[in-house]
């Protein structure tokens, strides 16, 4: 039988720790949010002959004192029972910065690993390693690896089944802060022994009063240490009278000054530092002149390589579905179970097929965000944009999802977390709905050709886009200084050296991302079109306004005497059918809602039928065009329908035609969208407040328009 433990595998952002859970762990991963905020969570199996190990993945942090919330997580994780080992990865090409860390997760007494990461990096700047004199300081084995191409991970693996094997024995020292200072820390460690609070019995009680003493808020939140707190104070207070310098200041500085010794005798130059290749390239790709138009040409290559690769694997899919769809109805008799067999075709396939279409749109756009975050690029992206983002209150980490929110807001939602300030995050994720993402474009691509002439249709599509992109920054401003309010954090961003993504890192990475999509966003998909073909279907009306069977048989009949060609006379018989579908769509579940929410739609120009069609497309945008085909006789009609234009043009004016991308761009892009939303704020009251806010933007723009507009007499006129 094997024997199972937990290793936790901790280190700073942008440090390669992302490599080597990939190289341990292989496919064996599960993906998912820590309980009670939107950090990612991750774990992994691996196995070492008899031993079975599970890899917790922490979230990157750079200390366990400031709060944030990834380092919430890392403090909760790291003292809670069932830690066996910590591996601590760090980036050896800049020690004293990435050992900082290293000395905290040290005060926890929990045996612990260090992988040298980047030596690759090292060795480029020079820089050379006595390894035994290191390990000697840390109390700890170090393996010098290179995460991304999986140098030194064998070596890596053998000391964790050595130091597993050495469990619960562990040599990791106690950092000294000075005379004084120790003191203050064990008269506060002897208070918290005192309390004997046994879920942190495994825990030195000198890791919390360091804690405590550095005015850590994750410790201060813990009840159990309200007993000890007065003495905590005196001590501080103490500290701060003696050095004339706060407490968690005092201690940053011993745990420096600690590194500092430890790196000038452990780590020498073999030769003198020289400007890196790095630093060449950022001197062009962050120039302030030419780094934001790089930055707009590398996101216009990234949606165009996203788009130009998924198309045929799209063609293919939607294909297959077709064909799927058609071999159920054909296997399966219209008289056998006729509610159950549309059910499956039009309901769960089309539901189905309607998600997995647009995966390899999801997989490709997530590989090439994979190939900016792990080649560097990424984090250059956040300082361009930075300046202009922070006018708005969001930071220039944000600038990313929103693009993508252009190609569809569910990745683009996902993309948020690599915002690390939490009110920026959540203020992001609020406007995102407010891009004009894909499944808004057949509304465009129908509506604009049918109300303006063809040489104001381009300006048409850029005004829409250029009103979600204003709307949004301002909301964003508004949030931060109303909802999220609170100061913007300092940024500061490392840039880290450009490095070549290895292709499995890349594929691991789309592939999380993918089936996210698929799990999250495919059940509430499939579940809203079950619903909507229902409310679409039932109640069945038997009793019609035109014998619509009898006007079939006489075209059939005229069609032969007159000799008409078989295409024409099926075209006038769909004709037909689509009037009949258009008539029982009005009496079903859905006809009926739009008819009694006619009367609060109409102050924005809305008849019963828009109102029905902006109701099916709360499950998806898409459904707008397909509602309005049937409702006008068209049946499934895509955006291209020039019929279905004309008929809107002989119906609608202008005014109404802009008042319905205006509604559709500002109201909830589809129910997909409010379920990733849900998952990343880990809130249904923002979620259910951000439904209904964004519905009350859209009715309250879209009726100052089409009021103002009508008063004005802009665009009132049929132009059929």
């Amino acid at each position: 039988m094997k024997k199972r433990f937990r290793v936790a595998l901790a280190g700073n952002p942008n440090c390669g720790k992302t490599s080597i859970f990939n190289d341990l762990t292989g496919t064996r991963q599960h993906v998912g949010n820590y309980p009670g905020v939107t950090v990612e969570s991750k774990s992994g199996m691996f196995e070492i002959g008899d031993l079975e190990i599970e890899l917790i993945d922490l979230p990157g942090v750079y200390s366990l004192s400031s709060g944030s919330p990834e380092e919430e997580v890392v403090f909760n994780e790291l003292t809670k029972p069932g830690i066996d080992l910590i591996l601590n990865v760090v980036d050896s090409s800049i020690p004293r910065r990435s050992l900082y860390l290293t000395t905290q997760l040290a005060e926890l007494h929990i045996p612990m690993i260090l992988a040298f990461n980047m030596s690759d990096d090292a060795r480029r700047k020079g820089m050379k390693f006595d390894i035994a004199k290191l390990e000697k300081y840390f109390g700890s084995p170090i393996v010098q690896t290179i995460g991304r191409t999986g140098e030194g991970m064998k070596e890596l693996v053998v000391k964790l089944a050595e130091t597993i094997g050495k469990l619960p024995a562990h040599n990791v020292p106690m950092l000294t802060y000075g005379a004084d200072a120790d003191d203050a820390i064990n008269a506060v460690a002897a208070k918290i022994d005192a309390l004997k609070i046994g879920r942190f019995a495994h825990i030195p009680s000198r890791f919390f009063a360091i804690k405590l003493l550095e005015n850590d808020s994750c410790t201060a939140k813990i009840a159990d240490f309200n007993p000890v707190k007065g003495e905590v104070k005196e001590q501080i207070a103490h500290l701060s009278d003696s050095h004339a310098i706060d407490s968690e200041s005092f201690m940053a500085d011993r745990r420096y000054a600690m590194l500092a010794g430890a790196c000038s005798h452990a780590i020498s130059m073999t030769r003198e530092r020289r400007r890196e290749i790095s630093d060449k390239i950022d001197s062009v790709m962050t120039n302030k002149y030419v780094g934001l138009p790089l930055f707009l040409a590398i996101i216009y290559l990234m949606f165009v390589f996203t788009f130009t690769c998924a198309q045929p694997f799209m063609d293919w899919i939607e294909e297959g579905f077709g064909f799927l769809s058609e071999f159920v109805q054909s296997v399966w008799s219209e008289d056998t179970l006729p509610f159950w067999r549309s059910m499956v075709t039009d309901g769960i396939i089309g539901g189905v097929g309607g998600v997995i279409v647009f995966l390899p749109n999801i997989l490709f756009l997530f590989f090439a965000i994979a190939i900016l975050e792990d080649s560097g690029y990424m984090a250059r992206a956040a300082f361009v944009m930075d300046g202009v983002m922070r006018k708005f209150g969001l930071q220039g980490r944000s600038f990313v999802p929103l693009v993508l929110g252009f190609g569809c807001n569910v990745p683009a939602i996902m993309a948020t977390r690599c915002i690390e300030s939490d009110n920026d995050r959540k203020a992001t994720v609020m406007v995102l709905p407010l891009m004009s993402c894909g499944a808004r474009l057949p509304i465009y691509a129908l509506v604009i050709p049918a109300f303006f002439a063809a040489q104001y249709q381009a300006a048409m599509m850029w005004v829409m886009y250029v009103i979600g992109v204003v709307v949004a920054l301002f909301a964003a401003k508004l949030m931060r200084n109303t909802l999220f309010k609170g100061d913007g954090e300092v940024y500061l961003m490392e840039l880290p050296p450009y490095r070549m993504p290895t292709l499995k890192s890349l594929l691991l990475h789309m592939w999380d991302r993918g089936k996210m999509y698929l799990h999250k966003a495919g059940t509430i998909i499939l579940a809203t079109s079950i619903i909507l073909f229902i409310a679409n279907t039932y109640p069945e009306k038997t009793v019609f306004s035109k014998d619509y069977d009898a006007m079939v048989e006489q075209v059939q009949k005229e069609g032969a005497a007159k000799k008409l060609s078989e295409e024409k006379i099926e075209e006038e018989v769909a004709s037909i059918e689509n009037e009949k579908s258009a008539e029982m769509l009005e009496y079903t579940v859905s006809g009926r809602i739009g008819k009694f929410l006619e009367p609060m739609f109409a102050p924005i120009g809305f008849d019963w039928k828009l109102t029905t069609a902006s109701i099916g497309a709360l499950a998806a945008k898409e459904v707008f065009v397909s509602q309005l085909g049937i409702l006008y006789a068209e049946g499934e009609a895509d955006e291209e329908s020039e019929t279905l234009r004309e008929k809107l043009a002989k119906v609608y004016t202008p005014l109404q035609g802009f008042c319905m991308m205006l509604f559709s761009l500002m109201s909830i892009p589809c129910l997909a969208t409010l379920a990733v939303m849900k998952r990343e704020l880990n809130s249904w009251k923002l979620t259910i407040a951000e439904t209904f806010g964004l519905f009350a933007l859209a009715y309250i723009a879209t009726l100052i328009v089409y009021q103002i507009g009508s008063l004005l007499n802009i665009g009132t006129k049929l132009i059929s």
